[in-house]
């Protein structure tokens, strides 16, 4: 039995609701903090299901899962909130900062990136002094009793990833033409 022949003819292309953004011009790839954050995330959702499967089966607990995790969601925190500052995803009160003349708008910009930049220099800064203070002082964590300085060493490495992330955003503000 022969079939007829069925001509389908194409679709219409569908436009997307949002329409996808494109990542602004920079030095080193996004697909850094990208990565780092699948990856970080991945390893807390392993880590999370090992100690359910242990809980489960043997009414006990790795004590070390919590120690870890909160150590990965800090580096999760840090890569993310890299990716978003460059992509101008961060928080921000929208009905003020894209509201009004783009003058004003840029103003707006360029005074929040400067703040930021600020922030996360301070950040570095004094959790790089938080960092020798615990090495210095030979800290080590509860749980597993690895010195603490070995999670610490990613706030002040991440935040200055994130001020370096900030004073690019900023300079390509400051070179875009003003409106």
């Amino acid at each position: 039995m022969s079939r007829p022949d069925v001509s389908v003819e194409p679709a219409e292309p569908v436009e997307p609701i949002i329409p996808p953004e494109h990542d602004p011009a920079t030095k080193v790839s996004l697909a850094l903090e990208d990565w780092l954050a699948v990856g970080v995330l991945a390893l807390l959702a392993l880590i999370t299901f090992a100690n359910v499967l242990v809980r489960y089966f043997t009414d006990q607990s790795f004590a070390w899962t919590e120690e870890i995790s909160v150590f990965l969601l800090i580096v999760l925190t840090m890569a993310g909130g890299s990716a978003a500052f460059v992509r101008n995803h961060h928080i921000r009160i929208e009905a003020v900062a894209d509201k009004g003349s783009p003058a004003r708008q840029r103003m707006l910009g360029l005074a929040a990136n400067t703040v930021v930049l600020l922030f996360f220099i301070l950040l570095a800064v004094l959790s790089a002094r938080l960092v020798y203070d615990e090495y210095i002082y030979e800290e080590t964590s509860p749980a597993i009793g690895v010195p603490t300085w070995w999670y610490s060493i990613w706030l002040p490495a991440m935040a200055a990833a994130i001020a370096l992330r900030t004073a690019g955003t900023l300079r390509r503000l400051l070179e875009s033409r003003a409106p």
